[in-house]
């Protein structure tokens, strides 16, 4: 899994979503955003954290009795148990919430173990315990059946689908109260300079607009005179 620093990480998790996803989009990337994702509870820090992936397919009865998980090396537990601190455990559900990928025993054993997240295109069981965790999830909606009535995992940190994105190990998951984008890792460093720029620039055009500024040439910025007074507000923040 390729490791960024904790620098950046701490960049990341100083700007949104959706910056990010402006920033990426001048990039030429236009689908980073997990689709019908959203979190269990708002209002959490925001979640920054390399992807680790776990990837289900179709359950066939035969292979998924409920014994299996009596195996010590069924793929979601050992996902769970070997998911590295400081990464977000990314579940590929096929956007198939109809069983559940985890649960609140599961997701409480992430969380101890010091993971950041965890997001499935799918859902949860036990919902509003993991809500209740100070842990970061995100899913598409409630299951109550066990995974293994839909799901059957099958591959650990191999590239996945999750929500229409591709995520790949090591790629940068960064989840607020909008949902979650995901950072390829080799553009890691780049993005999060560049965004917290962008936010920077952004709580200065906020300031100047409930101060009654118009938009026009201050966002974008075009405007010579917008421009220094940015620079002179910049300066003060500093």
């Amino acid at each position: 899994m390729t490791k960024v620093s904790t620098s950046t990480k701490n960049k990341l998790k100083k700007v949104s979503t959706a910056t990010v996803a402006t920033c990426l989009f001048k990039k030429g990337l236009k689908n980073q955003f997990i689709q019908h994702v959203k979190p269990l509870k708002l209002g959490r820090p925001t979640m920054v954290g390399e992807a680790y992936t776990l990837r289900y397919i179709p359950a066939r009865e035969d292979l998924n009795p409920i014994s299996v998980f009596r195996d010590p090396k069924h793929l979601q537990r050992v996902a769970v148990e070997q998911c590295p601190e400081g990464a977000v455990l990314v579940i590929d559900s096929r956007q198939n919430a109809r069983a559940a990928s985890a649960g609140s025993i599961l997701v409480t054993r992430l969380m101890v173990r010091g993971v950041s997240g965890i997001v499935t295109d799918g859902g949860f069981r036990d919902s509003a315990e993991i809500a209740d965790l100070d842990f970061s999830s995100f899913h598409n909606r409630p299951s109550a059946p066990t995974n293994l009535t839909l799901h059957q995992a099958i591959a650990i940190n191999d590239p996945i689908g999750c929500g229409d994105v591709a995520v790949f190990s090591g790629d940068i998951i960064l989840g607020d109260d909008d949902g979650v984008m995901v950072i390829p890792a080799h553009l890691a460093d780049e993005v999060a300079n560049e965004c917290l720029e962008m936010t920077m620039y952004e709580e200065f055009v906020m300031e100047s607009v409930q101060a009654g500024t118009p938009i026009i040439g201050l966002y974008p910025m075009v405007s010579d005179e917008a421009k220094a007074k940015f620079e002179k507000w910049k300066e003060k923040k500093e």
